[in-house]
């Protein structure tokens, strides 16, 4: 059997520790170190046994781990990216990959010019209910996919708001919860070539949006509208209908629908409708139950991390595959703000 992987944690705020909880209890990999400069952090690793470090960079030549997971501040991202394939350790790093598509690219260059692997955490991809919709859609069981639905509702609490950064714009719904949405489509239907959208404010008048209706594009013709909002008591959207965080309450809810030729299929309730005989409206539909395999998908991104650096798997996503994620997201910032049609490619190019 293999060694274990010795895996080292920069940044100990909740997703790191979260991540720390998951290296102890996994057979495959230990805990090597935590990077984090807070009074608090050195105590969880006095409570851990493991060395702390102020600094990720002394980690990284101290403690020389097989691999680091990346959970800091998001303007953390990229210089400890960059520090770690210069260092020739391969790094899980939480979303975003980088705070833009332009820092995005120069980790994309980096991870190119020294071939160091870098796993994004968009740990939704690693669950067996977007893995089963994705296979659904390309194994062409829905037939030509036409049109996709996706629902982002729910009401954040008041005392939520008493950051103040969450108030003001970068802070709302479209930057911090959709681009998990957004990866979640990209990854099920394929590439978004066109982004429209609209944003309101008026329910809490904030400078940050409350509310955003977004209309997609996709690259085989297939058209989408999201809608998002963290004003309104609502079931729908995945943290409160896929049961993936045990911390919020699950509805038996779809958030997602991907509709085609041949069929549609709600997620993550996963009911498949389709026609038995001859289609037509006058016809009934039948439903049947999609039931993929139930394990945490960040148990396996954890798993599957440990086999990127030990060269046995290459990384589900890449930096390159999350800036398109990015991309995306700036595009429907954009769009909002100009009222124009915007293309997540002109924004990688612009970005260039």
């Amino acid at each position: 059997m293999s060694a274990p992987m010795r895996i080292a944690v920069a940044g100990a705020g909740l997703i790191g520790r979260r991540h720390i909880a998951l290296i102890e209890e996994s057979p495959g990999c230990v805990l090597s170190g935590i990077a984090d400069p807070s009074p608090a952090a050195k105590d969880l690793a006095e409570g851990h046994n493991v060395p702390w470090h102020a600094d990720h960079r002394s980690l990284l030549t101290q403690d020389k781990p097989d691999g680091l997971v990346i959970a800091s501040p998001n303007t953390l991202h990229l210089p400890m990216a960059l520090d770690c394939a210069a260092a020739g350790v391969p790094a899980l790093i939480e979303k975003p990959v980088t705070e833009t598509v332009a820092t995005a690219q120069r980790l994309c260059a980096a991870v190119k010019r020294t071939g160091v692997p870098m796993l994004v955490g968009h740990h939704r991809r690693h669950n067996p209910i977007i893995k089963a919709a994705r296979e659904a859609v390309a194994t062409g069981r829905l037939g030509q996919l036409t049109a996709v639905v996706g629902l982002w509702l729910l009401k954040k609490p008041d005392d939520y708001f008493e950051v103040t950064w969450r108030r003001e714009q970068g802070g709302g719904p479209l930057l911090i919860n959709l681009i998990h949405d957004i990866d979640n489509l990209r990854f099920v239907c394929g590439e978004i070539t066109e982004v429209q959208a609209l944003t309101s404010n008026k329910v809490r008048g904030f400078a940050v949006e409350d509310t955003a209706a977004l209309l997609l594009r996709f690259a085989n013709g297939a058209l989408g509208t999201v809608t998002v909002s963290d004003a309104t008591p609502a079931p729908w959207s995945w943290e409160l209908s896929s049961g993936e965080n045990p911390a919020y309450p699950r509805h038996d809810q779809p958030c997602y629908i991907f509709s085609g030729t041949g069929g549609s299929l709600s997620v993550p309730n996963m009911e498949l409708w389709s026609y038995t005989r001859e289609p037509g409206w006058y016809a009934p539909l039948s439903r049947e139950t999609v039931a993929p395999p139930a394990f945490d998908p960040l148990v396996e991104q954890l798993r599957h991390f440990c086999a990127v650096i030990r060269g046995q798997e290459q990384p589900l996503i890449t930096a390159a595959d999350a800036m398109g994620t990015l991309a995306v997201v700036e595009a429907v910032s954009e769009a909002a703000r100009t009222g124009h049609t915007i293309s997540p490619g002109r924004i990688m190019e612009q970005a260039a």
